[in-house]
């Protein structure tokens, strides 16, 4: 990985290097038992049953609990509010969670959807995205305007790759988001690359949204879209977290 980091330097981290809470200088929350997207079954809180750092790592929980009229909680972890950034090379260490019905990911929005920009204008990016019932499956992908899930160019945002072991083991990913193009790799692979010129037909905002601010998610969504039917005696759907390091040229 030295050849990755080449010119760039560290510029935000978490090394989970203590216990408790997140730390709330660098993460905050989004909340609530309302119906999520995508018809997610879930209400996200930031209850220590969700969302702990522990023994050196961060772990998020999605568990079989009421709330309101959704039948589990989870957390939706985001940096909003205490950092965003706008280029970079991004590194985490992270296990995901095993069981039919979840549905992890880490993930970008941009800071102008909390600005009033609607999703999918204001861009996502999704570096880490993983469904239980594809166990060895993982799935990266870019949203924008002109390319999106629902519209039928899928080829053009989403990649899937097998992959063995990533809900047994932790592995490392990193995405190298630039203003010529963004790239994901596991374990010091490339997964794949999507090139702002190449890739689309047009290089306007409405195709690439990802020349400005965004802020990290971490979260797991219990079933939806994505997710599918759940599993409850596969409860709770665990993923952890060793580090998140952010850095810049």
């Amino acid at each position: 990985m030295k050849e990755l980091k080449q010119g760039y330097q560290l510029v935000w981290s978490d090394e989970f290097d203590y216990e408790g809470t997140p730390d709330p200088q660098k993460w905050s929350y989004d909340l609530g038992n309302h119906q999520w997207a995508n018809r997610e079954l879930q209400a996200y809180t930031n209850r220590e049953s969700n969302v702990y750092v522990k023994d050196g790592k961060l772990t998020i929980k999605a568990v079989k609990e009421r709330d309101g009229e959704r039948e589990y909680t989870s957390t939706r972890l985001i940096t909003y509010g205490c950092q965003s950034w706008q280029y970079g090379l991004f590194e985490f260490r992270v296990k995901l969670p095993k069981g039919k019905g979840s549905w992890p990911a880490v993930w970008m929005l941009s800071d102008a959807i909390k600005m009033g920009t609607p999703w999918p204008k204001c861009g996502e990016i999704d570096i880490i995205e993983h469904t239980g019932r594809k166990e060895n499956e993982l799935f990266f992908s870019l949203h924008s305007d002109k390319h999106n899930h629902t519209r039928s160019d899928t080829q053009k945002y989403t990649v899937f790759k097998d992959y063995q072991t990533v809900c047994e083991e932790f592995h490392d990913y990193h995405m190298e988001w630039t203003p010529e193009y963004i790239e994901f790799f596991v374990d010091g692979r490339s997964a794949c690359r999507f090139h702002k010129s190449e890739d689309l037909e047009d290089q306007s905002e409405a195709s690439w949204p990802f020349d400005q601010p965004f802020y990290l998610i971490f979260n797991i969504a219990v079933g939806g879209t994505m997710g599918g039917e759940v599993e409850d005696s596969a409860l709770p759907f665990i993923m952890e977290v060793e580090h998140v390091r952010v850095y810049q040229k």
